[in-house]
């Protein structure tokens, strides 16, 4: 093995799939990318990793919900263009052409273009770190999408597609959820 940077070994670990969240304040819809989700447990509670430097911070902080979107990898040029500006000065669903659907449980809207959905309410905020805990409240899914490959961001500008799935769902039966 060679050594490496130790200030680039994040790319190793960086997390997926990479996520759009939506948020709405004051009647206002902004949508960032985030490539910082992890999943906390089994009961639809995950987390992102955000801060003041982002515009939909302060939405997240003071409405306490969201939507998590998981965009397919054909949006991979939608999903850069929306992290690269800021929604302080671009209405980032017209300048995307991103489709709004309603949510059943929080303001923000669903992202439609994308292939699932869930809604979310703020449930701690780690702030030194930022750390945005969620409970999710409702989850959607696009039934009629063929194409379900997920973007990973490496965190160098590159990212991954999934690709093959391998299934050892009988060899762990006994440490998934029921109906899982």
């Amino acid at each position: 093995m060679d050594i490496m940077p130790l200030d680039r070994a994040f790319t190793l670990v960086e997390p997926g799939p990479v996520t759009l969240i939506a948020t709405r304040i004051g009647g206002t819809d902004n949508v960032m990318t985030i490539t910082w989700t992890m999943v906390m447990d089994f009961s639809a509670r995950f987390a992102i990793v955000t801060g003041p430097w982002n515009h939909s911070w302060t939405a997240l902080r003071d409405t306490g919900e969201c939507v998590i979107a998981i965009p397919p990898a054909e949006m991979i040029d939608t999903v850069i263009g929306i992290g690269t500006c800021s929604g302080a000065d671009t209405d980032k669903f017209r300048k995307f052409g991103l489709t709004r659907l309603p949510a059943s449980q929080v303001a923000a809207p669903l992202i439609g273009d994308c292939l699932a959905n869930i809604e979310c309410k703020v449930v701690d905020i780690v702030e030194p770190h930022g750390i945005v805990v969620l409970q999710g409240l409702a989850a959607w899914i696009d039934p009629g999408r063929r194409e379900g490959r997920m973007l990973h961001a490496v965190g160098d500008g590159t990212f991954r597609v999934d690709g093959e799935s391998l299934d050892r769902r009988r060899m762990m039966r006994s440490k998934l959820p029921p109906g899982v």
